[in-house]
């Protein structure tokens, strides 16, 4: 009579050990995405902070080349300059600004209400109502909007935050850099460094084609909406210049003010607006993007509208409005961990 044999105490036990570790790392994976899930914001206001001392670096060497001056003094200007135009054009035309924002607030109510009657008017109007609430509309604008300005601390501390990161990744780029590179294995470090200041170089011209970009579609926007005779044209082409940060939604979300604007005014007039802005749009993504990326940078398309859609869920409207460069920053960090060391393979 064949009897089994007892299992041997050491195969157990390494059953055992198999089990405790896959536990293990399955915990620490979702340790891991708790972590990230929890602190992802912080991350995007170090990085946007991050983008603030790279602008005044970017100045700062445009300053050194102009003027002839140290790097310390160009950082100096760069800094102080930027945040006196910031205050010459909030004195002399932040009244204006101000007043006009104050009063699209107060009247977005009554142009919501006036654009129904407008619409109502007509018979592509009715359809249009049949399908679309625009309380609804409005009300999830209005949610979407609080949930952006309320993210992580409020606005005003986000704001406090990133500008006192901006100035200290400024005064001492290098602390930060080496306290980074301190944590990366020796042999790694040269191969780290080199992919950190290409993260820099490329968020550099991205954010320098950015800039561009705002200025030109705010000054388009305001001399179209003036010559169209559309109230408070500051204020929309101002919203439109700062949304256009945002690539491909930006353009969209900044059209429906200016939309209900037109409204209170005539359908017509709406149309008119609606065709205005995106023919803008077509000429800023067909001709102006276009020049500035062949020049400075270029990425996918597609792959932003995906980063962009992923960044949205996970993390809201500081997502949408980052994931531009943080796809930036993973093409660099891929192409110089991944696709490099796979071309040199093949060539051995």
């Amino acid at each position: 009579m064949n009897e089994r044999l007892p299992n041997h105490p050491d195969s157990t036990l390494g059953f055992q050990q198999k089990v405790w570790m896959v536990c293990s790392i399955t915990a620490l994976f979702v340790a891991l995405i708790w972590f990230f899930k929890v602190t992802f914001s912080v991350l995007l206001l170090i990085l946007t902070g991050a983008l603030v001392a790279l602008f005044f670096h970017g100045y700062a060497r445009l300053i050194q080349r102009k003027l002839r001056v140290s790097e310390k003094i160009a950082l100096l200007i760069s800094v102080i300059s930027t945040f006196l135009i910031i205050s010459l054009l909030l004195w002399f035309m932040g009244a204006k600004i101000q007043q006009q924002i104050t009063e699209l607030a107060k009247t977005l109510p009554l142009t919501v209400n006036s654009a129904k009657l407008q619409l109502s008017k007509t018979s592509l109007g009715q359809k249009i109502l049949e399908k679309i609430s625009i309380e609804e509309i409005s009300d999830k604008a209005y949610l979407y909007g609080s949930l952006f300005f309320n993210s992580t601390f409020g606005v005003f501390t986000n704001i406090y935050i990133v500008v006192f990161l901006g100035i200290f990744f400024t005064i001492s780029p290098r602390v930060y850099i080496s306290g980074f590179l301190s944590l990366i294995p020796p042999k790694a470090r040269s191969q780290t460094k080199y992919t950190l200041d290409r993260i820099g170089f490329t968020l550099t011209k991205w954010l320098k084609g950015q800039l561009f970009a705002m200025v030109i579609i705010a000054v388009l926007k305001w001399i179209a909406l003036t010559v169209l005779g559309i109230p408070m044209a500051i204020a929309l082409a101002l919203i439109a210049g700062i949304l256009n940060f945002i690539p491909n939604f930006g353009p969209l979300i900044s059209m429906f003010p200016a939309i209900l604007i037109a409204l209170t005014i005539s359908v017509d007039k709406a149309i008119v607006v609606t065709i205005v802005y995106l023919l803008l749009q077509i000429v800023e993504g067909n001709v102006i993007a276009p020049s500035i990326q062949q020049r400075l940078i270029n990425m996918p398309a597609a792959l932003i509208i995906i980063a962009q859609l992923f960044m949205g869920i996970v993390s809201g409207g500081w997502g949408l409005v980052l994931a531009t460069p943080l796809v930036a920053i993973l093409i660099v960090v891929i192409q110089e961990t991944y696709i490099k060391k796979m071309d040199i393979d093949k060539k051995k």
